[in-house]
């Protein structure tokens, strides 16, 4: 089982779930919640990860808050401050680069978090070098991003019948970073709602979906962060 640690957050201090592999040497993996909050679901996936062989860190962007009410979530997303949640995300990625057995470290994120995942990828391009958000960009709300400045390879999962983060949002995203020369490669899943990897939520969970896009996960990050 994981545990609650604590690491610097650009002067202060932040909060996260890490889960440990067996071994010593290690990639690191950040995690990044859904508007949910960091609940039982993204320690999960945490856990997941350090099973594959990867440390994983979940850092609390909502600092101890978390919801299964869609009303609350929204109001919650809607609060968070992209420039805190950019600190506690970096503090992490500095966590990881520290403690495990390599340099680069990948980003991972669901719903929210895949585009807060993109976003600390494009910010801290000196240590991210693969990201892999899930049904997830970074919201208009944002700052603007300098996409030139992103070095890692992209692995996106995105669903056919996504209403919000629609497929021809996706490959507009796509062909805005293929123009700067960038590494992307986009699955758009059929038959797949928003959020198809929760299988706390029974009503959009898609096992198979589901288990493809963790296969290619599991490739990419190896890939990119070990080899």
């Amino acid at each position: 089982m994981g545990e609650m640690v604590t690491f610097p957050s650009n002067g202060t201090t932040a909060e996260g779930y890490l889960a440990k592999p067996d071994t010593d040497k290690a990639p690191g993996v950040l995690v990044i919640q859904e508007w949910w909050g960091l609940n039982d679901n993204i320690k999960s996936i945490c856990e997941r990860f350090a099973s594959e062989g990867f440390l994983a860190l979940a850092p609390d962007l909502y600092h101890g808050r978390a919801t299964t009410e869609p009303d609350e979530a929204r109001k919650l997303a809607m609060s968070l401050q992209m420039e805190t949640a950019a600190k506690d995300m970096s503090g992490a990625v500095d966590y990881l680069r520290e403690h495990a057995g390599y340099t680069s470290v990948g980003a991972v994120g669901y719903c929210m978090g895949g585009g807060l995942a993109l976003f600390i990828a494009a910010l801290r391009g000196d240590v991210v070098k693969a990201v892999v958000p899930f049904y997830g960009l970074v919201p208009p709300s944002a700052p603007p991003v300098d996409w030139s400045k992103l070095q890692a390879s992209v692995l996106g999962h995105y669903a056919e019948l996504d209403q919000g983060i629609t497929v021809e949002r996706v490959r507009e995203f796509e062909n805005q970073l293929k123009s700067l020369g960038k590494e992307v490669e986009i699955h758009i899943y059929q038959g797949a709602q928003h959020g198809f990897c929760n299988d706390t939520r029974p009503q959009v969970y898609n096992r198979e979906a589901c288990e493809l896009a963790w296969q290619r996960t599991i490739a990419f990050l190896r890939k990119k962060l070990v080899s």
